[in-house]
């Protein structure tokens, strides 16, 4: 397990999976740590997967300074983390919490990015997030599902604010409630570091205005990846985001949820793959 130094001296690790060009991925939660994601569906086979765990999550030490858990605060550990690779510019796949982090990323050092996916990505760092309405709407398309009846009325108490995160819930999240789902249901809910999660989106986290100036210039191709079925965000929500970029495209996975991966492996794997790869679309030139 590799251990580098961030700009502020905390110990940061990552984790190296599968063979191939370097892949940089960043986790949601948010501030879950990396394990959770494994080795994205098999996406290991084909890519080198550089698992970052943000500070104070997974092996990652907790840093001297709280507030240094705020999003925009974290692309300083993202840029050590490519200084530490020795990468002139860098693929990066961002995950649900971590789309917003990545976005920031891509906005303040666009000469980095070689490609950049986000997957189920929350657009916080656009100033925009899923309603209560949007993710009502996707949970209804599971009514014909046999836990719908029982795990309904908690995802309702949960939007409308009447407790905290029901693990009755958890089916919403998933395209396919089985056994694998409930396994990884289980493990997540032990690697987040909650009291960082409350930290990551605080009060000067974002500058949407700015973040979408400086990504209708990014001249990396973007992928970003929807599931049919999440909640957060919604398809219609990922093709607004991806208007925000001059050069992105939009996959919607069938029968997917939040974790794409997990839903339909190979489905996944063959779509992120061509994106990287170039093979998707023409390859587009990127800063220099």
């Amino acid at each position: 397990m590799p251990i580098f130094t961030a700009p502020d001296g905390t110990a940061l690790a990552y984790h190296l999976k599968g063979d191939g060009a370097p892949l940089v991925v960043l986790p949601g939660g948010p501030m879950q740590a990396s394990r959770y994601l494994g080795d994205l569906g098999g996406l290991a086979a084909h890519r080198r997967l550089v698992l970052l765990d943000l500070r104070g999550t997974g092996d990652s030490a907790v840093p001297a300074d709280p507030a240094t858990y705020r999003c925009d605060r974290l692309v300083d550990d993202v840029e050590a983390l490519r200084v530490q690779l020795g990468l002139e510019r860098m693929d990066v796949l961002a995950h649900s919490a971590g789309g917003s982090l990545g976005m920031l990323y891509a906005a303040r050092y666009p000469e980095r990015v070689g490609r950049l996916v986000l997957v189920a990505a929350n657009p916080w760092a656009l100033g925009t997030t899923a309603t209560p309405e949007d993710r009502r709407a996707a949970a209804l398309l599971r009514k014909d599902e046999p836990w719908f009846a029982e795990a309904f009325p908690a995802f309702e108490s949960w939007l409308a604010g009447a407790g905290a995160y029901d693990p009755a819930i958890a089916p919403f999240f998933y395209g396919r409630w089985d056994r694998a789902a409930e396994e990884h249901h289980a493990r997540g809910d032990e690697e987040c570091n909650d009291a960082a999660g409350e930290v990551y989106g605080s009060e000067g986290a974002y500058d949407p205005s700015a973040t979408h100036a400086a990504l209708s210039r990014l001249s990396a191709p973007v992928l970003v990846l929807a599931g049919e079925l999440d909640g957060a965000p919604r398809p219609e929500s990922a093709r607004r985001t991806a208007d925000v970029f001059p050069h992105a495209e939009l996959a919607v996975q069938p029968g997917a949820a939040h974790y794409p991966w997990l839903d339909d492996p190979e489905w996944f794997v063959r779509r992120v793959t061509a994106f990287l790869d170039g093979s998707a679309t023409p390859a587009l030139p990127t800063a220099e």
